[in-house]
This record gives structure tokens, sequence and C-alpha cells, in this order.
């Protein structure tokens, strides 16, 4: 049995934009708690929840990290993320695990991209948030200007719970504004600002509770027990966000914060019901986040850990597991047996006998579990609402270095793509290229580099070719006529095509109308498949012919030397002959573009996306944020992600997906169809 209840248990998410300290103050919690016996530092290398390779040489987070342990009788479960936007896909997966955040705030450089996206997104799931200024001892730091650039932002509902007695180099103390003993120590200024907080707080708290603002507005004088009440029952309802502050590299005020942020933040028992269906009748199911009912669970992270293999890191939402038992992967239809079910702590796991609902723990070596799977027991299947990670925005085309590596690549790629939802790779039928797609340059150098130094595949890495594709515009007919006469049997085929363009996307059709018997009919198959041979490469430029119908309708054949491959050789002539003579034109794959950017950048946005021949589809509001629409050839995108960072200062997303294929300008085609006559120039004289 856990030594611990569901309401001690406390699911915190780290968030922030990048570099302003979540790693430092998750070193100095666990150091605080006793959970580890140093305060680790990023410079050094020697934190606990950056622990990978390549988060040790960058300096910077790159994949969720969990954190558990115990502290002051409850279960603490702090999920370190990443700040940086190409790894929003572990934010995603953190935030979604948790029950609370708390946003780190760089005082010295403010509001940042990343810290308005992250409150954004804690916001949207219905976190209850913590807010901590950190680094107040750098030089040139206006904490009160910082505090009003908070509440600008992001509301009057956040509060300053406590202040510091001095910022900068000489920063050494922070004081809780409810602590009467520490605020009567104060004098002059520092005892009037901190009294005027004092009762700005208490009147916040009791705005939110109608028993404490009637007292309130009575004149009565509120205890310590109902401020306390009533301010975790406004925080845990997302009604008030308390400002904390302090240095977490030199571990200033974040003893403070821990001496009530666990009992303020909300257990999972204080939570909102989670969104599920039962997997057979697709009806809603209402599940109550607490200890009673079957167990189900959640899995959001995998992590390939090169001891233990596999580690399967998900979140216990009602009842309870225990070790060496089993589950039911409800999302696979799949029983997966389990051994020890794991407490992570970074890179160390510590064996459990039973995790309980509100649990965030981890098994190792499951078959079919990945990411976004929900677990459950058979007889009462249940499915959660799964997180809606975003689309790749950006493509590399990679290859082995070394031909042996063909085969390891593969697998490599297979288990990086189930660590992480928002990297893609997939092989290109049309140009043969092995594709990897991920949320900026940053993300896919990592996943680059994770090959070589994890799997021993070294990549060179390039520019994704466009998969352009042929068609015709007009109709015609031609003749194709194959005969070969020699010692022997000869060879003869001979048929008429009729090429027809056909709507755009329709694809290919292939009609049989010879009468007569002028070509048996055990010759029409081979004289398609000669069609379908040739259309695989253009006569423009190479690319794949479509949206065509080609009608056989004439011909003739020998008794003796007719065979298949005469009539397959006769249609693929009579094909490459037509295509020419039909007005061929060269296709390009059209994407429909939605960028997300605040209303200031929407002219600077039009402007280059009609600079790349996009054309504006429309416009829509998401919140604070301007959708644009578009449609632009994704001729015109390689490089927009790291293009839309610069115009807009990093806070502009966009999504892509496919639209249809359109004819490429005369202009664009000229060019496209030289560089391929070039190339086959070069490849003949070779």
């Amino acid at each position: 049995m856990a030594d611990y209840t569901n309401k001690d248990i406390r699911n915190i998410a780290l968030i922030s934009h990048a570099g302003s300290g979540k790693t430092s103050f998750a070193e100095a919690v666990i150091y605080n708690a006793g959970a580890s016996n140093r305060l680790g530092k990023v410079d050094d290398g020697t934190t606990v929840s950056d622990y990978s390779e390549d988060e040790i040489e960058r300096k910077v987070s790159i994949s969720a990290s969990i954190l558990s342990f115990k502290y002051g009788g409850k279960r603490i479960n702090i999920i370190d993320s990443p700040g940086y936007a190409d790894f929003i896909g572990e934010m995603l997966s953190a935030l979604n695990a948790a029950d609370s955040a708390v946003l780190l705030v760089d005082a010295h450089d403010g509001i940042q991209v990343g810290t308005e996206k992250t409150w954004s997104m804690a916001s949207d799931i219905g976190l209850a948030r913590v807010i901590f200024l950190n680094k107040l001892d750098k030089e040139n730091v206006n904490f009160y200007a910082v505090v009003d650039s908070v509440k600008e932002k992001f509301g009057k509902s956040c509060v300053l719970v406590n202040m510091p007695i001095e910022t900068g180099p000489g920063f050494k103390d922070v004081v809780d504004i409810l602590d009467t003993k520490a605020t009567d120590k104060l004098s002059g200024e520092d005892k009037e600002k901190a009294l005027e907080l004092k009762n700005s707080l208490i009147e916040a708290v009791a705005e939110k509770n109608d028993e404490l603002l009637e007292k309130y507005l009575e004149g009565k004088e509120l205890s310590p027990e109902e401020i306390k009440n009533g301010f975790k029952e406004a925080v845990s309802n997302r009604e008030l966000f308390p400002i904390y502050c302090g240095s977490a590299t030199l571990n200033i005020g974040i003893k403070e914060l821990m001496s009530n942020m666990f009992d303020i933040l909300p257990s999972p028992l204080d939570m909102k019901i989670k969104k599920a269906k039962d997997p057979n009748t697709g009806q809603n199911k209402e599940l109550k986040l607490d200890g009673t009912g079957n167990f189900s669970g959640f899995v959001f992270k995998t992590v390939s850990d090169p001891y233990v293999g596999q580690l399967t890191i998900f979140r216990v939402y009602t009842g309870s597991i225990k070790a060496d038992t089993s589950f039911y992967n409800a999302t696979k239809r799949t029983t997966e047996r389990i051994g020890h079910i794991l407490s992570v702590f970074g890179k160390e796991q510590k064996a459990m006998t039973e995790a309980i609902a509100g649990d965030i723990v981890a098994v190792a070596k499951l078959k079919d579990t990945l990411t976004g799977d929900s677990l459950c027991i058979e007889k009462d299947q249940i499915i959660f609402e799964p997180i809606e990670f975003p689309e790749p925005a950006i493509s590399f085309s990679i290859k082995p270095k070394t031909r042996g590596d063909e085969d390891k690549i593969s697998i490599a790629l297979h288990k990086l793509t189930n660590e992480d939802q928002t990297f893609k790779s997939k092989r290109e039928d049309q140009t043969k290229e092995l594709i990897i797609s991920g949320m900026g340059d940053l993300h896919l150098d990592i996943m680059i580099n994770r090959l070589k130094k994890r799997f021993g595949v070294d990549v060179e890495k390039g520019t994704p070719k466009v998969a352009y594709k042929e068609t015709i515009k007009k109709m015609t007919k031609l003749q194709g006529k194959y005969k070969r006469q020699t010692g022997g049997h000869g060879q003869y085929g001979d048929c008429w095509l009729q090429l027809e363009p056909l709507e755009r996307g329709k694809g290919f059709e292939f009609v049989d109308k010879v009468v007569g018997g002028v070509i048996p009919k055990n010759y029409i198959p081979s004289i398609e498949k000669g069609v379908v041979d040739a259309m695989s490469h253009g006569a423009l430029a190479g690319y794949q012919i479509v949206d065509m119908r080609v009608i056989v309708y004439d011909g003739s054949y020998h008794d003796v030397d007719s065979s298949d491959m005469a009539f397959k050789i006769a249609g693929a002539m009579a094909l490459r002959k037509g295509v020419l003579e039909a007005n061929p034109i060269l296709l390009e794959p059209i994407m429909d573009v939605d960028v997300i950017v605040p209303e200031e950048f929407m002219g600077d946005i039009t402007g280059d996306l009609n600079s790349r021949r996009g054309r504006i589809a429309g416009m829509d509001v998401q919140g604070k944020y301007q959708v644009i629409k578009a449609k632009v050839p994704i001729a015109e995108m390689p490089k927009y992600a790291s293009e839309l960072k610069s115009i807009t200062g990093g806070r502009g997303s966009y999504s892509m997906r496919f639209s249809h294929y359109d004819e490429v300008p005369a202009k664009q085609a000229q060019t496209i169809i030289a560089k391929y006559q070039e190339t086959r120039k070069e490849e003949q004289e070779a």
C-alpha cells in the first residue's frame, strides 16, 4: 500500500520561456526537500532533470523530465518541461499530465514570447498556476515594474504573496507579506509597501468567497486560517494566481514558496473530471479523479532508456494498479503484462508496489503501449481524450553516409518517433527520399544528433525535393508500333491510343475500346502496363504523369511475332510520343497554410505570403491572435519556420497540410525543366 493518499499528491509542471530558470528552480526544490544532496548547476551539467547527453552539451532542456519525491507528507511529481517552441510536444505532454503549473518569469528580461505561450497553453488546459519571478539577483531588475507587466498581461487575478528586501547583486531574502512577524521587522518604505500588499491580497481572497467577503465588508478581521483556506480554494478554482519571487540559482525564495505552494496547489481530487469515452459505445464517461472504481490511466510520454529499454510513463486517473499484474490497452486493444512499477527521478527509477489515482509512474519494456494510449481493465474500457500535438513545421531529407546503415536507420527513426509525437519520418515514394519532419531547425538537429550518438547512424541532410507531377491539357491520338525482326521469332505490337486530360486530382483511367479483335484481349493488359510504366517518368522533367485518361481503340497484331512484351513496349512508345503533343504541363503541390500571429504582424505576414506566390483564403480570430489562411506552393515553404520566427520575433506559429496540385507558372516551370535537362545531359556524358 502507498504511504500517502490521493489528496497528498501534487502534479506540477514547470513552464516558461527558454532560459528563465525552470531547471535551476527544480534543482533548488529537490535540494530543499532532501531528495537531492547537492544543488546541481545547468552550466556544470550536474542537474538531475537535464541528464541526457544532448541537454548537458547544449545547456537547454529538450525533453520533459519527471522528478518524483516526498516532501512534508506529500508525494510531489514535478515535470520540468522545455521552454523552446521546437519542443512544444514535450511541453504539451507535461501540461496534460499535471494539475497545476509554476510559470517562471525572468525578472531581468520580463515577459517574453514563451512566457505568453506557455501561460496560454496552461490556461487552455485549465491548470491552476503559480508565478515565480526569478533572477532577482541580476543587475537592473525593476521588481514592481515586472509585477505590473505580469498583471497587465495575465490579469488582475495575479496577486503578490512575497516581496524582496533588495534586488540586484545585494539580493539576499524575501518576505512573506502575510507573515506579521516578518513584516514587523521591516522599516520605512518596505514596511509600508508590505502592509499595502497584504491588504490587497486579503481583499483579493475575500472577493472570491461570499462568506469571507461579507465578513470583510463588515470590517471584521479575517483569521489566518480563513485567509489560507480561501486562498487555496481560489487558486484551485483558477480565480487567483499567486506571485512569488526569488533566485533559483542562489536558492533564495524557494523554501518560502515550498512552505505553502504544495498546500495551496490542487491535488488530483480538486481537479475537474477528465474527458473520456467508452470505446465500444462511443458514449462519454464521467470519471471522478479519485481512488474509487477500476484502474484507468493515460500514457503521456515514452522514453528510450539505454539501460532499462523503453520506459512508458503514465498518469493514473482512477483506481490503482499493482506491480506484477497487467492492464488492458484500450487504444491498441491488447493486454500488457507489467513487472515493476517505477517512480521516476530524472534518469533514475525506484520500484514501487502500487500506484494510486493521481500518481505519475513508469513501466519498462512494454510491447505495444506508446504515448497517447489509454489504459484500463478489459471489463471497464475507457479512451481518454488524446493530446492534440501540432503538425511538424519543417522537413529535411536525410541519407546515411554509410551504405550499411540503411537497415539501422529505419529502426532508429521508429524509436525516435515513438518518443516524440511531433517528430515524423517517411519514405517519399516519388522522390525516393527519406524525409524527417519536426517543429524547427533545432528540433531536427537534435534528432539527427541522436541518430548518431544513440544509434551510431551518421546522416547527411538536405532540402527535400518537391514532388512535382506532370499532366496534359489537350486531347491527342498517337500510334505506338514496335516491330523487330531477328533470326527466329520477331517482335510485333501495334496500338493506337487516345490521351485525354482529366480533372485535377482524378488520377489515371485506362479504357479498352478495341472492337473487332484487331488486338486480342489478352494483350490489352500489357498495353496498360506499358502505359503505366511510361507515366512514372514524365516527358517534361521526369515526374509522374497524372490526371489523364488513356483509351486504346485500334491496332494490329501478328499471329506468330506478337507478344506481351511487344505490346507493352508499343503502349509505352505511344504514351511518350502522345504526351509531347498534348500540351504537357508541370503540377506542384499546394498547401493549406494557417499562420497564427498577433494582430500587429498581419500586414507583414500577408505581404510575405503573397511574395511566396500564396493566395490569401481568409482570416479568423483565435483568442488574442489572428489566423491567416492561405494556399501556398510547398516549393516556397522550406525555410518558412525560421523566417516566420524572424518576422514575428518568435510570436508566430503555423501549420501546413496538403491541399491539391496546381499548374506551375511558366517561368518557374522553365527553370525546373532546364535543371532536369542539364542533369540528364550530365548523366549521359558520365
